[in-house]
């Protein structure tokens, strides 16, 4: 048996060797003999952005569905989707008015500050105690304290109104995946593009097809929050205990009855889990979203960023962090009690305490600020800004630090960067794409090796080669020192709880960062460039390689660990052949999510001068061309699944080698 494991091993050996033996000769000597193997023919080019461009503009200009133009049921969309987001907007921001535009009067204000923080602590405090009615209660008077009230009610109505509609529009598409394991099927690429493709892509046709204003931004964060909740909705209703399924079909439930009293409220836990992660995703589309006219704290980041003031989108980010941290806590709390509290019985009033003391106290807030105006505005004198000291700071380190930072970024870029890039830029890309279906087909089968294979095909043919290996230079380097820089990070948390509480609480600070925050004192430290776009890259993209590396060591079974000790094993060696051995699945899944976070946010570096897909499809927005815009992005996407799925196989394959079952630690 050893030896037909040995034999079987040494022929593995020898494919692999062969198998790189002949991209190495391609790379070398390929240039003379199959030049088309290095660029691809442009005559042969596949013209998918002219297909998209023109489909979009036939979509607007000529289809018809029945006594309906394609225009005019967009524009019912955004009607239906613009009504309550002004009535929301109106009750939180403007007050409602009455006139034309900017003769408009206000004929009733909106809910005042004192009110709405009233408001919020009830819900706190009727989902989870008084612990968590001071918390978000604190959050957000610290968002009036630091002068962030007024752009952080127009984020929070753009939240009101995109939440319910992605949270039912997933649960629907969820169902019906549940039932249909063919709709399911057809669905699952569909939910991996909407995931991996850069948002800026699926704006131009957004623009095309909405308009520029709020309504365009909710749609596209419906777009970027539904998938999450329609995946978790079908492993969910999934996940229902057998037992209930044949209990309800034994007391004659019908399908609908079956679905809406047994699976949905069994299935609640879960759900819920789904519901916060279309809030957190909102929040983070919300500054993209101002780019097309959502306004709200997103806009005053971006217009930070564009005057390079790291102070106001610190604050403003702060702001969005503190909204972030209120909206998490309160859906985590309902998930918990909805699970274990009954209904009450009685009254309306004794049924709906909470409500009825809402009410009051909006009313008696509203009436109070015609007499006391603070109460309905919070006072200008009163307000904290930390934005000047945040600024002075990041010119004092630019001040004082210049030439050693400059010697930093100039090692960097003349010994790793520039050597690197020119390195993939000189890759054929029929050795690449053989060699990634060749790996694909070792670790995962012949789906995954044909899946990365004709992936890596059609980023070529579609024109998008070289701008896809500057991408793939700036991820790959970014995604290497996150780690370097994660890994060793995860480790020690893992071994300190005391220290993991900190580092928990500092990357939960920093994934819910906007990511154009991190963009402003890299440039003002770097200017723009690679090696700007590569440190706001690794800052953004570290957190996940913490979190799984510390999810892998606390998940080693304990008993393996007593057992090293009791064969005299050092701490050092436990660790190491151990702990990092039987984590080595879940660091490769943060791998994996480096990777991702890594891509998410170059196409946000687009900004600072990176030449790669970002930065074509960010041209693509400012031209309003949407073939060009959903061409790069499906590059990005094609680039996120061949190395999620390789990256999967890789770690399917770690469990299986260490006789760990699937989705044990």
């Amino acid at each position: 048996m050893t030896g037909l494991i040995s034999r079987l091993t040494g022929r593995s050996s020898l494919i692999w060797l062969g198998t790189i033996v002949m991209f190495w000769t391609l790379w070398k000597f390929g240039h003379n003999v199959l030049p088309w193997a290095f660029d691809f023919p442009k005559a042969q080019t596949i013209p998918v952005a002219k297909w998209i461009s023109s489909a979009t503009k036939w979509l607007l200009n000529e289809a018809t569905f029945g006594v309906f133009t394609f225009a005019e049921f967009t524009r019912f969309i955004a009607a239906v989707i613009d009504f309550p987001y002004r009535i929301v907007l109106s009750l939180l921001s403007t007050g409602f008015m009455s006139g034309p535009g900017s003769s408009a009067t206000q004929y009733l204000p909106p809910v005042s500050w004192v009110a709405v923080i009233a408001v919020f602590a009830l819900i706190g405090h009727h989902a989870g105690g008084r612990k968590l009615s001071v918390l978000v209660a604190v959050c957000m008077t610290l968002i009036a304290v630091f002068g962030q009230w007024s752009s952080a009610m127009v984020t929070l109505a753009s939240i009101l109104v995109a939440v319910p509609l992605g949270v039912v529009g997933g649960l629907g598409l969820g169902i019906l995946a549940y039932r249909s394991p063919v709709f399911e099927r057809l669905i699952r690429p569909v939910l991996d593009l909407m995931q991996t493709i850069p948002v800026f892509a699926y704006l131009v046709p957004i623009l095309f097809l909405f308009g520029f204003g709020p309504t365009a931004a909710v749609v596209a964060t419906l777009i970027y929050a539904m998938p999450p909740m329609t995946r978790i909705t079908v492993l969910a209703l999934r996940r229902v205990p057998a037992e209930l399924n044949d209990l309800g079909r034994m007391v004659g439930c019908t399908r609908r009855q079956m679905m809406w009293r047994v699976l949905i409220p069994a299935a609640k836990d879960s759900l819920m889990v789904g519901v916060n992660q279309v809030i957190m995703l909102s929040l983070n589309m919300v500054i993209i979203a101002s780019m097309i006219g959502a306004g709200g704290l997103g806009f005053d980041v971006l217009a930070a960023l564009r005057r390079l003031d790291f102070g106001a989108g610190l604050e403003a980010g702060l702001a969005i962090v503190l909204l972030a941290v209120a909206l998490d806590r309160l859906s985590q709390a309902f998930a918990v009690r909805q699970a274990g509290d009954a209904a009450p019985h009685g009254p309306l009033l004794a049924r709906h305490p909470y409500l009825l003391g809402a009410a009051v106290t909006v009313a008696i807030a509203g009436l109070g600020g015609l007499v006391v105006p603070w109460l309905q505005t919070f006072p200008a004198s009163l307000e904290l800004s930390s934005g000047a000291f945040w600024g002075d700071v990041v010119r004092w380190i630019n001040i004082n630090f210049f030439d050693t930072l400059e010697a930093f970024k100039n090692a960097l870029l003349l010994n790793l960067l520039i050597p690197f890039k020119r390195l993939l830029l000189d890759l054929p890309w029929l050795g690449v794409a053989g060699l990634l279906g060749f790996t694909g087909w070792r670790l995962g089968g012949v789906r995954t090796g044909a899946l990365a294979a004709g992936l890596c095909f059609l980023i070529a043919a579609t024109g998008q080669w070289e701008k896809a290996m500057i991408t793939v230079y700036l991820c790959g380097i970014s995604a290497a020192i996150a780690m370097l820089i994660g890994v060793p990070i995860g480790i020690m948390a893992a071994e300190r709880d005391t220290l993991w509480r900190w580092v928990r609480v500092t990357i939960d600070t920093l994934q819910t960062l906007p990511s154009f925050v991190y963009l402003m004192p890299a440039v003002m430290l770097f200017r723009v460039g690679d090696f700007t776009a590569l440190i706001a890259v690794v800052a953004y993209a570290v957190a996940p390689a913490i979190r799984y590396t510390v999810l892998g060591i606390h998940g080693v079974d304990p008993r393996l660990i007593e057992a090293g000790y009791a064969m005299g094993c050092t701490p050092r060696q436990i660790l190491t052949r151990i702990k990092l051995r039987l984590a080595l699945p879940e660091i490769l899944l943060g791998l994996n999510q480096t990777i991702m976070f890594a891509l998410s946010m170059l196409v946000i570096t687009a900004l600072v001068g990176t030449r790669d897909l970002g930065q074509e499809v960010y041209i693509a927005l400012t031209k309003a061309d949407p073939g060009r815009g959903l061409v790069a992005g499906l590059a990005v996407a094609f680039i996120a699944i061949i190395s999620d799925r390789l990256i999967s196989a890789g770690a399917k394959r770690a469990r299986a080698q260490l006789g760990l079952a699937e989705g044990q630690a």
